[in-house]
């Protein structure tokens, strides 16, 4: 028998092994929050009984671990990543097999899966991530060193430091859970789509503490300070390869509509005839090769903001 809600957390957790880290996170949270929101709410029906007994029909309304890792499990698997909803926050479903995941393999030949990243709308997804990660990276890094080391320096004036520190690295944890879910929109991997359950019921020193002490809060931290580097050399890499693919393909056409040259060396310089069909094919080809290398670099920076911003 569960005696308290940190037991049936553990057991939740445990049923929930193998899941996404992501879900396993948004799970706990959810459950957190009903327990204690339901046990707060039924203090004074209770005043005679003990907490477990107090806990008991709670649980039986919102489900035993079992049951509730098996709803998110079969959610999961209907659910796609980037368009992901709330669950309904009782999500004890009929127990009904969870399907394994399938891999398909694509058959299509090589060049049909090279130029078909063209109509991958993920590719896509990526490539204005790519984009949007120099403009989050500016931003993020601003606050960052703004906001600790203003906080961090008066930190001594603990009337004005330690709450201003407080309600700093709360804002981390918020725009962790916004870049989260950027991240899930446009490169569809599963992220946090609630943000951790804050506890009422205990004071303002034990809240600091539990933020203090929150791995979370500090890789977030990290996060945010290193996401203008990473920012910095996605977009260069990605504008450079696009530019160059760009400049092979449309050469030739300025060449031959306006006499355009390659460039000025004594003279102007201009590309032979017959070397014309090969620049415009290499350039369609780095087009391609630049749409794909952005879909691993989406993929790399979704795992590596995996690990600094979703819970273990």
């Amino acid at each position: 028998m569960i005696n308290s809600i940190e037991g049936y957390l553990a057991e939740l957790k445990k049923e929930l092994s193998g899941s996404d880290r992501a879900t396993v996170q948004d799970a706990l949270s959810d459950a957190e929050e009903y327990l204690r929101t339901a046990l707060d709410g039924a203090v004074n029906d209770t005043a005679h009984k003990t907490p477990a007994e107090a806990l008991a029909p709670i649980i039986e309304r919102y489900g035993q671990p079992a049951e509730v890792a098996a709803a998110y499990k079969a959610m999961e698997s209907r659910t796609p990543s980037a368009f992901g909803r709330k669950p309904y926050q009782n999500p004890v479903l009929p127990p009904e097999p969870v399907p394994a995941p399938v891999t398909v393999k694509d058959t299509r030949p090589f060049i049909a899966r090279f130029f078909g990243v063209f109509a991958d709308p993920k590719a896509w997804g990526a490539l204005l991530f790519t984009f949007i990660v120099f403009g989050t990276g500016i931003v993020y890094f601003t606050w960052a060193m703004t906001g600790f080391w203003t906080s961090f320096g008066l930190i001594f004036a603990l009337l004005i430091g330690v709450p201003l520190m407080v309600l700093f690295l709360m804002s981390v944890r918020g725009i962790a859970l916004v870049e989260g879910r950027l991240i899930e929109a446009l490169v569809g991997v599963r992220m946090p789509r609630r943000p951790l359950f804050s506890r009422k019921d205990i004071g303002f020193w034990q809240k600091m503490k539990q933020i203090f002490l929150e791995r979370q809060t500090w890789t977030a931290l990290v996060y945010m300070v290193c996401q203008l580097p990473l920012g910095i050399i996605y977009f260069s890499v990605v504008v450079s390869l696009f530019a160059a693919g760009v400049s092979l393909v449309f050469q030739p056409i300025a060449q031959l509509a306006w006499n355009a040259p390659i460039f000025w060396w004594d003279g102007p310089v201009y590309l032979y005839g017959w070397v014309m069909p090969f620049t415009i094919i290499g350039g369609v080809l780095l087009i391609t090769a630049t749409l794909h290398l952005t879909k691993y670099i989406a993929r790399f920076h979704a795992a590596y903001a995996k690990i600094m911003l979703v819970r273990e």
